[in-house]
């Protein structure tokens, strides 16, 4: 009998051990104490490492398919934070290539619809109606939270990866081939247009060249006046018209007067710029641009290969986007649309002041700031727009771009075109990225800085430029 009994004594005691050690996997389910505790720790474990509480408790396949994803998912996002610390340009490579981003976004949503299937998953396995009453609400409520919380911010990273991806598209959606440096220098034909309300016209009101060192990152800024007059061209379809600099016009409908904004209204409505220009647009450019580039390279004396248009008629909701920007202001500015009639005062016209002092500019201040001009002269406006310009760059901060990405994206798109090259663009970003550690250099083509505003003279505005970009090297003491 001895022989038989034992062998029923430990299949017996056999499920008890089983509990014992292995309460996840074969809990005792009449112990509610002990189902309550295995549901938070279950619920914990899913939300540590998505995977484990099936593999513990559960279906062992999906659970190893939920952790191998899981390690997947930090391998990545290790790979890529060494990358952005160690080869940035790299990083910056694979982060605006709209490929990348696309697959990069369709595995973040992959991932949390898998996320979702393991949470259910886990509490399915808990067992609510197992544990204590006042725990299955706490237990349910926290997987919710939990579940929130991860697959919140997986979700926000996959529409961030959309919104950079559309972002992409759009502004640098056609454009030509890339050109290199010029003398050690990119330069950029930074433009802006304003539509907005109390505007007549569509010129070219904000002109200015961005040249770019290729290897520091120095940021050079030259204002040009948007009336500058009798601009010589560079070689193109411009000069062959006027080869000894732009003239002035008998008929208005082409233009005010000789000034470098007017080659806009000339070029578009007295010309045939496409056939002037027929590969612009296919180039994500336009005939007029065409035309201001090759006026603003026969004026500083450089080649200007790209061009980024900004339309001021939506420039507010980018400063917005980027929480304001603070600047001091010198002068008193006036807020509206100028004179209803020659002599009109303007306490009666104006629609708000900036006052004088350190300002939070939002972005409708903001644009009031660089737009005002009727109780200033167009310089002042001029050094407005480049002291808006160095603080928009300078709240370009990674911590402001990462906190307000969508919003910067979203406006940035739609006022925002250029046909800089999608294949530049990490390279530029990591230009962008070392600019930032120096200071602006500006140069403006006014009274101020010697250059007559009537008869420009225009080698010594290409000696103005070249000197800023190419400062001579100190002569050796003769002492």
């Amino acid at each position: 009998m001895s022989v038989v009994s034992a062998p029923r004594a430990t299949v017996s005691s056999s499920p008890a051990r089983v509990v014992e050690e292995r309460p996840l996997r074969h809990p005792d389910a009449s112990s509610r104490a002990m189902m309550t505790r295995r549901g938070w720790w279950l619920v914990l474990m899913n939300f540590l490492l998505p995977g484990s509480a099936q593999v513990l408790a559960g279906n062992r396949r999906l659970g190893r398919f939920g952790l191998a994803a899981t390690l997947l998912m930090w391998v990545v996002v290790i790979l890529g934070g060494l990358c952005a610390l160690l080869w940035q340009q790299v990083f910056l490579t694979i982060a605006t290539n709209w490929f990348a981003l696309l697959v990069a976004q369709g595995l973040l949503i992959a991932y949390i619809v898998l996320w979702v299937v393991l949470t259910f998953d886990t509490l399915r396995l808990v067992r609510l109606v197992k544990t204590r009453p006042g725990a299955r609400f706490g237990i349910a409520g926290l997987s919710v939270v939990l579940l929130v919380v991860s697959g919140g911010v997986a979700a926000y990273a996959a529409n961030s990866a959309g919104v950079l991806r559309d972002t992409i598209g759009i502004v640098f959606g056609a454009s030509g081939p890339p050109v290199p440096p010029s003398d050690g220098y990119y330069n950029i034909l930074l433009l802006g247009a304003d539509s907005g309300d109390g505007r007549d016209s569509m010129r070219f009101d904000s002109i200015s060249v961005v040249s770019v060192n290729a290897d520091s990152g120095a940021v050079t800024i030259t204002g040009i006046p948007r009336d500058l007059p009798n601009v010589p061209f560079s070689e193109g379809p411009m000069r062959d018209r006027y080869p000894n600099g732009h003239e002035g016009h008998a008929d208005p409908t082409c233009g005010w007067g000789s000034g470098i904004n007017q080659l806009r209204t000339e070029v578009e409505v007295c010309q045939d710029g496409d056939a002037l220009y027929p590969d612009a647009r296919a180039n994500g450019s336009a005939p007029a641009i065409e035309a201001t580039k090759e006026a603003a390279e026969g004026a500083l004396g450089i080649e200007i290969p790209y061009y980024v248009f900004l339309d001021m008629h939506g420039f507010a909701a980018l400063i917005d986007a980027l929480g304001g920007v603070d600047i001091t202001v010198e002068q008193r500015l006036p807020k509206g649309g100028g004179p209803a009639y020659q002599g009109q005062p303007v306490e009666e016209w104006a629609t708000g002041w900036i006052e004088a002092g350190p300002q939070h500019m939002d972005g409708d201040t903001a644009q009031w700031y660089a737009r005002s001009r009727y109780t200033t002269s167009d310089f002042d406006r001029m050094k407005r727009q480049r002291i808006l310009q160095q603080a928009i760059l300078e709240q370009f901060t990674p911590q402001t771009v990462l906190t307000r990405f969508q919003d910067v994206a979203t406006a940035g798109a739609d006022i925002v075109q250029t046909d800089l090259p999608q294949s530049l663009l990490p390279y530029f970003v990591d230009l962008a990225l070392k600019a930032k550690e120096q200071p602006v250099t500006t140069i403006e083509l006014t009274p101020e800085g010697g250059v007559d505003e009537h008869e420009p003279d225009f080698a010594y505005v290409q000696e103005l430029v070249r000197n800023a970009l190419h400062p001579p090297s100190p002569s050796p003491s003769t002492g």
